[in-house]
Formats: C-alpha cells, structure tokens, sequence
C-alpha cells in the first residue's frame, strides 16, 4: 500500500469587510453548520451573528459608556443602554456594508453562502469569483462606497439635533465609525475591499488575475506589519496623558488586526492558487492500481499480491468477483508484521457504500463535491461502464492539493 500523506481541502475565499475579514482553504460547511444565530434571510442569505460578535459588543458599551459619561454625566448609568443602542446600530452599518457585497454578488450570479457579523466586522461568504476584472473592482467597491453614503447621511442628520444630546453623540458616533469602517476597507491589500480593488486592476493591466492576487497580497502583508507598528505609535503621539492598561490594549488590537490582515493575505494567494490547480485535479491521474481478494483473504497474502502487482490498494470481492469493500490502509498500518498472515482482510475493509463508488472522469470541484458528501480514507473508483479502474485515496487527493497551494 502507498504511504503518502498529505492534508488540504478547497474553497472559495469569502469576501468580507472590515477588519475582520479573512480566507483561508479550508470546505465550504453550510451555512445551517457553526454558523452562530441566524438572524434572517433576505434575498434567500442567511445572515448569523457569531458568539464572538457578544463579545465586542460588551467591549463597545463598556468602551463608548465611559465616553458618554464625560459628554453627557446626567446619563447615569443609563448611559450603557445608550453605548449597547450604538454598538447595535454601528454593526447595522456593518449588515449594510455586506447587503451591499451581497446584493452585486447576486447582480453577477456569483452566489453567497452567508453572511456572518462576528467580532471584527462583517464576511459575505461569496460562492464564486468575479469573471473579470471590472466586475471583481466594482463588487469590492460598493461596501467602502455604501460605508462613506451612510458617514455622509448620519453627519446630515446630525445637523438637525443638538450634538450635546444622546441623539446627537449617537449619529456622531455612527458618522466617525461608518467614515472609519470605509477607510479602513480602502486600504489596498487584500484581505480588504481595497485590496481586491488592486487586484482588479492588476488583473486588468496584466491580463493574469493570479499576478493581481500576489500584488495585492504584498500590500496586504505591508499593511500588517505597519499597524503592528504603527498603530500604537499613532495612539501614542496623541498628547493625551495614558496608562500602561491603554497602551497594552492598544498593543493587543494592533497585533490582532495585524494577524488577521497577514493571515487574509496569505490565505487569499493560496486560494487563488487552488484555484488554478483544480481543473487539473482528475481523479483518473489520482487512482492507484487494486488488487482482488476474497474477504477471508490473510492480509499478509494480500499484501503480497498487491507488491507483485505494484498495486497501492486492496478491493474485496464477493464469489461472483464484484467490489464490496475497500481494504482500509490505517486499519493494515494497526496489524502488526508478524500478525498479518493470521488476520483476513474481510474485518480491515470498508463495506462500498454508493458514495463510495467515483466515476474516474471526475474532476475538480466534481471531486471535491464527492468527496465531501460522502467522507473516507479511500474511495472505488470505476469506469462509466462499472469496471474498476483502482482507488483513490483522500491522502493523495490532499497530497496534490497541498503541493498545488505551496506552488510546488
């Protein structure tokens, strides 16, 4: 048997907002799957807010409650009823940001898995890519666009209040963090809008949408480092006299967004390299050679036939010759050498479930499909006519998508 090893699966990156976006390669789950509460579905995409999204919002009312108590003192403490109402409607903006994702991601026919509002920000989920340059440019566009319409619409209705009234400091609050929210996704390094707005351009230059991914994946790890650095400086040269509690909080909110733009970046490279790779992913070039045996076959004579044959897999057949299981290679890796002469195959192997059974014309994500549904270490693969062509292991198939992401 083959002892290759191996461990990538394959997705499509999600497009996010905020600093919390982020891709990496791990299988699309469903969305009814850890996807936190559902909140509702408009236009058919279920939208979750995460546990972690409880987390900063206590953040957010603890934070702007102490503000409100220096504005406005006759609050009481009242005024972390007012601070949850702005951490309620600040990530309401968030929701809107991602509608705006959603709704062209609907426009093209790209389709969208989810949204998730989570602890830095908002992800729509997007199934697939933009099929060219411009329209990838305008999709990560339109949430830094509808972040500025509405710092521009809260800072209108603000015009019309006293801004030393609880009114007044929420649209205050709402205008600065909408204006905050759309610069920040301006940025150009992926894993931002305005990081896919680079790549868009440098797709259109090059022609190539992998060399606009690389270019702004650099700029994406550029932008990392220099909030890593450069947040905490910029909060220290304020001129406003701070404790040693702020400057670590201000270290730790540095360090997280770094990661997670650094981690964004890296993960959007390798995505697009598994991008690339899947149609070449054919599970007829994956398969390795079987050898038959009867259930009551000793594992050692199996294991003989199969080195003679230069096979790498183990088919059991029933009287007539036809599969039924699939000798399972972590089982043979538990029998000990000396023990392998005395053991039958028939308790080491897998029993053929339909899921099991792959056409040797699959490919690509036709592959991954199937073998996700239907989840084992290995698989039968067989001809449109029902000859077994051999057996493809999950090892191997990880084994080819890993060296396709590492660019090997």
């Amino acid at each position: 048997m083959s002892d290759s090893r191996g461990q990538q699966t394959s997705d499509q990156p999600p497009h996010g907002d905020g600093p919390g976006d982020g891709s990496g390669g791990r299988p699309p789950e469903p969305p009814e799957r850890g996807g936190g509460l559902l909140m509702g579905r408009p236009f058919g995409v279920p939208i979750y807010v995460t546990p972690s999204w409880f987390i900063i919002a206590a953040l957010i009312t603890w934070v702007f409650g102490g503000q409100l108590n220096t504005v406005l003192p006759e609050l009481g403490g009242s005024r972390y009823l007012v601070a949850f109402s702005f951490a309620v409607a600040f990530y309401g903006s968030v929701l809107v940001h991602e509608l705006a994702h959603t709704l062209v991601a609907l426009r093209y026919r790209l389709g969208v898995r989810r949204i998730q509002l989570q602890f830095f920000g908002g992800v729509s989920e997007i199934e697939n890519e933009a099929e060219t340059p411009w329209r990838e440019f305008w999709l990560a566009f339109v949430g830094p666009l509808l972040s500025l319409v509405l710092g521009g619409v809260f800072y209108l209705a603000r015009q019309a209040v006293e801004v030393a009234s609880v009114p007044g400091v929420l649209l205050t609050g709402l205008m600065v963090s909408n204006l905050v929210v759309a610069a920040f996704n301006l940025l150009p390094g992926l894993p931002l809008d305005g990081g896919r707005m680079l790549r868009a351009v440098v797709w259109a230059l090059s022609g190539r949408p992998m060399t606009g991914t690389v270019a702004a994946a650099w700029v994406g790890r550029a932008l990392a480092v220099a909030v890593l650095i450069g947040l905490p400086l910029v909060s220290a040269s304020r001129g406003v006299e701070r404790t040693g509690t702020d400057t670590l909080v201000d270290v730790v909110i540095a360090a997280v967004l770094a990661a997670i733009i650094w981690n964004g970046a890296v993960g959007s490279v390798r995505n697009a390299r598994l991008k690339q790779a899947l149609p070449e992913l054919r599970l007829r070039d994956l398969a390795r050679r079987a050898v038959d045996v009867t259930a009551d076959t000793p594992l050692g004579e199996a294991m003989r036939r199969a080195r003679e044959a230069e096979a790498g897999a183990v088919v059991v057949v029933d009287g007539r010759g036809d599969p039924i299981a699939i000798v399972r290679e972590s089982a043979v890796r538990a029998v000990p050498e000396h023990r392998r002469p005395w053991v039958a195959v028939g308790p080491l192997a897998r029993d053929l479930e339909p899921g099991l059974r792959l056409s040797a014309d699959l490919t690509g994500e036709d592959l991954l499909r199937a073998v996700r549904a239907t989840p084992a270490g290995e698989y039968l693969v067989v001809e449109a006519d029902g000859r077994v062509y051999g057996v493809a292991t999950l090892t191997d198939i990880e084994q080819r998508l890993t060296a396709a992401v590492a660019g090997r």
